[in-house]
């Protein structure tokens, strides 16, 4: 590690903490460079001016300013809304005034004609008022946080006018009474003309008050005329005068002087001039004289019912010279108010803006100073950060994945060079950083010693278990008794256990697996191997799987991965279940996937055992506890393979995804044998000593003939029609023909120096190697006799090729490999028959001299 000198630790000084080091300073500190200042210092000068200026400047004018203008702004908007408002309620008028002469026609004759006439009549009214409130809605949409009581005031009239549309419902047939239906009139002009009258400027704007009150009081001029209009348009489509009509008449005659005396006090010259023009004009004339007409004069006379055509055309004439007044007075109250509104809003930004001015000189030199800061503050939080995000985490990832000596590691100097205590601060963080990395180093170290311990353990252990399996091996060919088989398999699968073990601390040091192959395997053997190397492998099954192959050099490493795999699924479900194994090609690659009807796992904990076999972890106490998943990961990263649990009913799935790179094409058949590299053992002998007893597939019963392609047809094959039926007794042979031997049976086997089932792999004289293939046993088997039950008694060792061929000179014939499925199927079968034969009752029979049935005896 090259991180520069280090200072010489001084001694400590009497009374002095040695948490009182402090960086030494490379040079003087000088007062005048800001950079050099006390960070007290430059925080009070960058804090104090701003602050009281903006405290002077601001907290005095802003606040007020700000409140007053936006009052103000919306004091102008609910003004301008009121000409929305104002055309919605003289729709609404109009609507009102003509639904209650309808109604009056309608009581006086309500034929279905009537009805019709009406309806006609009054649609076009509902439509013009249906688009006038819904200008005003959309007017209203801006306004939305406008103060709480135009708020309570809009929603009233929202309301008000849907009980309207509501009630228009009932008038053709006229089954509501007429004041019933006019009331929800009534009510939806009053909350409207409420409406109207909200806006309030405050206190201090009494000019703004007045110019509402102008045009609220003219609007309700025009209102109470409006309703004269409808009683007297009602009387005259009636014919005839209600009981209460002249009282109703005679007050809102009453309220209508009063309302156009308020006006007159509150308008100004100006529009009370305009309002005399207006009431002079021909058509307002006319209409205040018919109105005249219906003034009772007193005693017991009605006053004459007024034409109701003539009365309705003069009564709408002067209601809309009224209504012309009144948009010129509501314009004159929204310029007045706009006008405000902008004056207010130019002053506060003129304050503003001397308020701006201020805090700019004030910035000015907050910047100045605060620069210095800001810049070594970003200085050190950058090399901070690329400390703790790029160097450090660099440094120990390269200490964690050397393989040789430890590697130097630099240490940079501190990026900010000033006094201050920023400065001091750097040189604290390259302080930090270089004890950081001087602990890495020492772990390194250890680690690296760790794992030379580990390795040599593993390859020592790896040597005796090799050392093991071959004289298991030697055992197993030499032993005929199944009992003493099945011991011996048990002990083979022990010693495969033990070496798994031993590879496992080689991933758990970091080195790589010596067992590799040069040629390709099929996938199914591999699978077929994993399950070997298990304690439980019985309760393996293995379902289609897919004819592919993997690459040599990762056929070690991969069996270790399914193992770890297929011993977890194993451990962790209930002796009486199975594990299924599947795969199939998906993509470019392929898909092995393994099923259990365990425990399961919670979310959780499935959760934290997907995160480590996606990221594999460093190796430690935990990993250890959980030395599957660790191994699992490792190899999975190294080879590219993705892992991933996940719950399938009761138990759990394990999914496994090759990669395309793992794989490779069936390899052609040429004379050599697939090699492996010294201390492996061959893939082939795994496989029976896994399947010996158990069947291939999914039923735990007795097995059937072999299918077509597993039968290695030889030259002396007899046809299908002496092939032995299921269920037929065969003939017994007299005993004078019986082999003795399957020495006498077939010529003597070659010496036994290699073979596919041995751990050396197939002899340089073997058929195999040669380029030949083994040749098929007979279809028809060599049998001493049957017992009572008709089954036939084994003579030992007739049917072993290596016994019953003799030595062939090498031929040119291309080696074909035997299909390690098909092969422990056979085996399977044939432990399982011997075990059937051993369960029932057999009679002893007369063997001829030399002859010995398959329990050895005589």
């Amino acid at each position: 590690m090259d991180a520069g000198p280090d200072p010489t630790p001084s001694a400590e000084s009497p009374g002095r903490n040695r948490f009182d080091e402090r960086v030494v300073p490379h040079r003087r500190r000088s007062p005048l460079r800001l950079r050099d200042w006390r960070m007290r210092t430059k925080l009070a000068t960058v804090l104090v001016i701003p602050s009281v200026a903006f405290l002077v400047l601001a907290g005095v004018q802003t606040a007020g300013l700000v409140g007053r203008t936006t009052a103000l702004n919306d004091f102008a908007r609910q003004v301008g809304i009121g000409q929305q408002i104002t055309t919605a309620v003289d729709r609404l008028q109009q609507e009102r005034d003509r639904t209650a002469g309808e109604l009056a026609a309608l009581r006086r004759a309500g034929s279905a004609a009537d009805r019709d006439a009406a309806l006609v009549a009054l649609r076009p009214l509902h439509a013009a008022t249906d688009t006038a409130f819904g200008a005003l809605r959309e007017a209203a949409g801006p306004l939305a946080d406008a103060d709480a009581a135009w708020q309570v005031a809009y929603a009233e009239a929202v309301e008000a006018y849907d009980q309207v549309v509501y009630i228009r419902s009932a008038v053709p047939p006229a089954v509501l009474s007429s004041d019933t239906i006019l009331g929800n009139y009534h009510r939806a002009v009053e909350a409207l003309l409420g409406l109207l009258a909200e806006p309030n400027p405050g206190p201090d704007r009494p000019e703004l008050t007045d110019a509402v009150l102008r045009y609220v009081q003219l609007a309700r001029v025009k209102e109470l005329s409006s309703r004269i209009r409808g009683q007297l348009y009602a009387a005259a489509r009636a014919g005839r005068y209600g009981l209460e009509d002249q009282v109703n008449l005679a007050d809102l005659r009453a309220q209508q002087l009063a309302a156009l005396g308020a006006f007159r006090v509150a308008a100004t010259t100006a529009q009370i001039q305009a309002y005399d023009r207006t009431s002079r004009t021909g058509a307002f004339v006319d209409a205040t004289r018919l109105e005249e007409k219906s003034i009772s004069t007193g005693g017991t006379a009605l006053p004459a019912v007024l034409p109701a055509n003539q009365w309705w055309t003069a009564s709408e004439q002067r209601q809309e010279l009224l209504r012309q007044l009144e948009e010129r007075v509501l314009g004159d109250a929204v310029a007045r108010a706009d006008q405000v509104s902008g004056d207010q809003l130019r002053t506060t930004l003129l304050v503003l803006g001397g308020i701006v001015v201020v805090l700019a000189l004030a910035v000015l030199l907050a910047v100045l100073v605060g620069r210095s800061i800001a810049n070594s503050m970003q200085q050190l939080r950058d090399q901070a950060l690329r400390i703790a995000q790029v160097e450090l985490p660099h440094a120990l990832k390269r200490l964690r994945t050397v393989d040789g000596g430890v590697p130097a590691i630099d240490v940079p100097p501190a990026v900010v060079r000033s006094l201050d205590e920023i400065g001091e601060l750097a040189e604290a963080f390259v302080a930090v950083h270089r004890s950081a990395v001087s602990v890495a180093v020492e772990q390194a170290e250890t680690r690296r010693t760790v794992n030379a311990m580990f390795v040599n353990l593993a390859r020592r252990s790896q040597v005796l278990v090799e050392r093991q399996l071959e004289l298991l091996d030697d055992l197993e060919r030499e032993e005929a008794d199944p009992d003493q088989l099945e011991n011996l398999f048990k002990l083979d699968h022990l010693a495969a256990r033990m070496r798994r073990n031993d590879e496992s601390l080689l991933v758990l040091a970091g080195t790589e697996s010596t067992r590799r192959w040069n040629r390709p395997v099929r996938l199914g053997a591999v699978l077929l191997a994993a399950s070997a190397e298990i304690e439980q492998y019985q309760r393996v099954r293995h379902e289609s799987v897919a004819d592919l192959y993997v690459v040599g050099h990762a056929v070690g490493e991969l069996v270790h991965l399914v193992a770890e795999l297929l011993e977890n699924a194993t451990a962790f479900s209930r002796p009486d279940t199975l594990v299924r194994v599947t795969a199939r090609a998906e993509g470019g690659g392929a898909v092995v996937e393994i099923a259990d009807a365990g425990l399961g796992m919670s979310p959780t904990g499935l959760a934290q055992a997907n995160a480590v076999l996606a990221e594999p972890p460093v190796a430690d106490v935990a990993a250890v506890e959980r030395m599957g998943h660790f191994v699992v990961s490792h190899l999975a990263a190294r080879h590219g393979v993705g892992v991933r649990l996940a719950a399938q009913g009761q138990g759990l799935v394990a999914r496994l995804t090759l990669p395309a790179t793992l794989l490779a094409p069936a390899p052609e058949l040429d004379g050599a044998p697939p090699t492996v590299s010294p201390g492996s053992r061959a893939l082939a002998p795994v496989a029976p000593v896994g399947l010996t007893s158990r069947p291939v597939g999914p039923s735990s019963g007795p097995v059937g003939p072999p299918p077509a392609p597993a039968v290695w047809p030889g030259p002396g094959a007899v046809g299908p029609a002496e092939l032995p039926v299921a269920g037929r007794r065969p003939v017994p042979s007299p005993p004078d023909q019986l082999p003795a031997r399957a020495a006498q049976v077939r010529p003597p086997a070659p010496p036994a120096d290699g073979g596919w089932w041995s751990r050396q792999g197939p002899a340089p004289s073997s058929p195999a190697t040669l380029g030949g293939s083994t040749p098929a046993p007979p279809l028809v088997p060599v049998t001493g006799g049957t017992n009572d039950r008709g089954l036939p008694v084994r003579v030992p060792m007739a049917q072993l090729t290596s016994v019953t061929e003799p030595a062939r000179p090498p031929s040119a014939r291309l080696r074909e490999d035997p299909d390690p499925e098909a092969v422990g199927g056979m085996l399977s079968r044939l432990y399982s028959g011997v075990r059937r034969a051993e369960a029932e009752e057999t009679t002893e029979l007369i063997l001829p001299p030399g002859v010995r049935s398959e329990g050895g005896r005589q």
